[in-house]
């Protein structure tokens, strides 16, 4: 079959669309050199016409996307186009005026047909009422305009680039909570680095407008009185000629390039302009504007009154009035359907919800986790724009991609016996954790641990405990570029609810949650697992799973597990042999999650008398073992451990500690309330491809 470059016989054949496409960027660039050689080189007055013509058609099209757009950024190549259509409109006076002053003595064709045009159309040949026209035209463009779009952009570009860096926090806040992913993180950044840059340039760029408008009053001065020169000394033309000749000629040229200035010019303030406001400019104006029903009858009752004032046309008035009153009617009609369709919608589904639901077996019901609010945190959650729980949801997809673990749903509700700025975090119906935070603040946090010299309400981030200050927006600003971590309250919520949930894991993987994992692996694993010799196989695979989970292991793996376990269980009953089976089973996963910035999994071992003397202490009877380490002992070995764990602790480092297989759960279980965040692994799991770097030795 022939492809889209090859006919029915095969041969290729040659395509103007692609020839165009790749051929794009050396069409650009010739026509930057005839802008160029415009400026130099003498036009006939057919092309003149021509660039004129273009000059406009580019102007208006500018303007007409630019209405059209639904943010500027989909626009961003707006300033360069802006040098070219300016660097083209000056190229064009340069020719304009060589023709100008070569010719006008011919009358008001000299400068072609397009200039004349304009002569005739707005000048209507009298070269006073030219000049006022264009006077006015260049007020409109360089005073009120031109004006106020540098104003903005400039206000615009200062404000993007002092907010940068606190987007750039608020995105890596928003990313370590799980509230985003990586791509989204990167498209952010993205977007923030384009509207700095978008806006800087846009600062410069309207400063061409400014400066032609500036060159293009100094070349209508240059024409008229130049012309006058050369009609009166070069071609005997009298003053009176000479004037209305070179005037109407100069007047046409300055508004045949001033009108498409002008167009442009408020093109560039359509989009400075636009700010936060998503949408074409006419749904954004017109929809908010029609949001005001008795705003419109107001206006409408006005014109009415005007058009009864003596002198005033009242056939005029009377029908904007009554096209304003019907124009609000209309809009206040549309909103009271939406509305009366809102609530039908949430009437329904109150009654589907009390139609599904037990009331009683709602307040029976124990929520796995649930969020309780003080009475001053509920906007959180009530608001148009509310954050949270749309942060609370996203934490589901953290805990698939980290851990393998399908969080339960976070029911959030508000709590009258809660102090008002506080918040509690519920496991299973029991208080886990809580916090205060201060609404519309936001929390600083200094990263070295220094005081924060801010005025603001001293406190402590409720995860980690640092020293932290709630201080207002505008003080945000100011510690972002002290180099401070500034918090919003949504985030300082989310990521305490994180770690809780991360520390509670075990406890929230009960035995329906498992039972759901199990039925969503394929059948074939399923099978295995209820053909393992075990009386009860998804017991036994949750105490696994709470086990891996507890030190933060993550399950994703689960066909691999399974296999673990029906392999462990055929040769013994001990749930703790099973799960240093399964930790063996994945020891690539384990040492991987271990590794470090250069590619080794650092650890720590034990002296060879703690070794013996750890291995020694377990005693086997019946199939079953206990440990038999006397407390004192446990204290120095104890002792012993924090102090090697301390030395890389304050660089935020965390070695694993490596030891023995049979010793790997009892060390664990005695560093697991001093050091929870210390991996305890055996040689077991350490995988053939892993490179281990000893950093430290626990001795006697």
């Amino acid at each position: 079959m022939a492809t889209p470059d090859t006919n029915i016989t095969g041969r290729p054949v040659f395509s103007f669309a692609k020839l165009g496409h790749s051929n794009r960027d050396i069409g650009f660039a010739i026509g930057m050199v005839l802008i160029l050689a415009m400026l130099f080189v003498p036009l006939p007055p057919f092309f003149l016409d021509l660039g004129l013509a273009i000059s406009l058609s580019l102007s208006v099209l500018i303007l007409m996307v630019a209405l059209w757009i639904g943010a500027p950024l989909e626009f961003n190549s707006f300033p360069t186009l802006l040098l070219v259509v300016t660097m083209l409109r000056l190229a064009l006076n340069v020719s304009s005026t060589r023709l100008i002053l070569s010719n006008g003595h011919e009358g008001p064709a000299a400068a072609g047909n397009v200039i004349e045009g304009f002569a005739r159309f707005i000048v209507g040949g009298d070269f006073v009422i030219g000049i006022i026209v264009f006077t006015i035209l260049v007020i409109i463009n360089f005073i009120v305009i031109t004006k106020g779009s540098t104003r903005i952009a400039e206000v615009a570009a200062r404000f993007s680039l002092d907010a940068m860096p606190g987007k750039q926090m608020a995105i890596d806040a928003d990313l370590a909570a799980g509230v985003i992913n990586e791509l989204e993180a990167k498209t952010r950044r993205k977007t923030v680095e384009e509207e700095s840059s978008f806006f800087g340039a846009m600062d410069g760029a309207s400063k061409f407008v400014r400066g032609d408008a500036v060159a293009g009053l100094i070349i209508v001065l240059i024409n008229v009185f130049g012309g006058i020169l050369i009609g009166m000394m070069s071609h005997d033309l009298s003053v009176g000629q000479a004037m209305n000749n070179y005037t109407v000629l100069t007047i046409g040229d300055g508004l045949v390039t001033q009108i498409p200035a002008l167009i442009v010019s408020l093109a560039a303030g359509l989009l400075v302009t636009k700010g936060g406001t998503h949408g074409a400019a006419n749904e954004a104006v017109l929809g908010q504007l029609s949001n005001f029903p008795k705003a419109l009858y107001m206006a409408a009752a006005l014109m009415f009154a005007i058009g009864w004032l003596p002198g005033f046309p009242l056939m005029i008035f009377m029908p904007l009035s009554a096209g304003m009153a019907a124009f609000g009617y209309f809009m206040q009609k549309q909103a009271a359907e939406r509305l009366a369709d809102e609530k039908h919608e949430a009437d329904a589904a109150i009654a589907k919800d009390e139609v599904q639901g037990d009331p009683v077996a709602d307040m029976l019901r124990v929520d796995d986790v649930r969020l309780d609010l003080g009475t001053a945190l509920v906007p959180m959650i009530t608001s148009v724009d509310a954050a949270l729980p749309g942060k609370v949801k996203s934490l589901r997809s953290l805990f698939i991609q980290d851990f393998g673990f399908v969080l339960p749903g976070v029911r959030i509700k508000d709590d009258a016996d809660l102090p008002a700025t506080t918040y509690a975090i519920s496991l299973q119906g029991v208080e886990a954790a809580r916090g205060e935070i201060e609404p519309m603040m936001m929390m600083v946090i200094n990263p070295t641990g220094e005081d924060i010299d801010l005025p603001g309400k001293r406190t402590r981030e409720p995860t980690f405990g640092l020293e932290a200050i709630w201080v207002d927006e505008a003080r945000a600003s100011e510690a972002e570029l002290l180099g401070m971590t500034v918090v919003d309250p949504e985030s300082v919520i989310t990521t305490h609810l994180t770690e809780v949930i991360k520390e509670h894991m075990p406890e929230i993987l009960t035995y329906a949650a498992t039972q759901e994992l199990i039925e969503g692996q394929d059948k074939d694993y399923q099978k295995l697992l209820a053909d393992s010799s075990n009386n009860s196989p998804a017991v036994m695979l949750q105490h696994v799973l709470q086990a891996l989970l507890a030190e933060r292991v993550s399950i994703r793996n689960l066909p691999k597990i399974i296999e673990a376990v029906a392999e462990a269980s055929a040769n013994t009953k001990n749930i703790r042999a099973v799960i240093e089976h399964a930790r063996g089973k994945l020891s690539k996963q384990i040492c991987q999650s271990l590794k470090d910035a250069q590619g080794y999994v650092p650890v720590i071992n034990l002296s060879g008398e703690w070794e013996s003397e750890l291995t020694s202490s377990i005693s086997s009877s019946n199939g079953e073992e206990t440990f038999l380490m006397s407390p004192s002992r446990v204290q120095e070995f104890v002792l012993a451990m924090r102090k090697e764990i301390q030395k890389f602790s304050s660089a935020d480092e965390w070695p694993a500690i490596l030891v023995t297989p049979q010793a790997r759960p009892y060390v664990r279980s005695i560093l697991e309330r001093v050091s929870p965040m210390t991996q305890v692994i055996s040689h077991n799991e350490v995988h053939r491809k892993a490179s281990l770097r000893t950093v430290g030795t626990v001795g006697q």
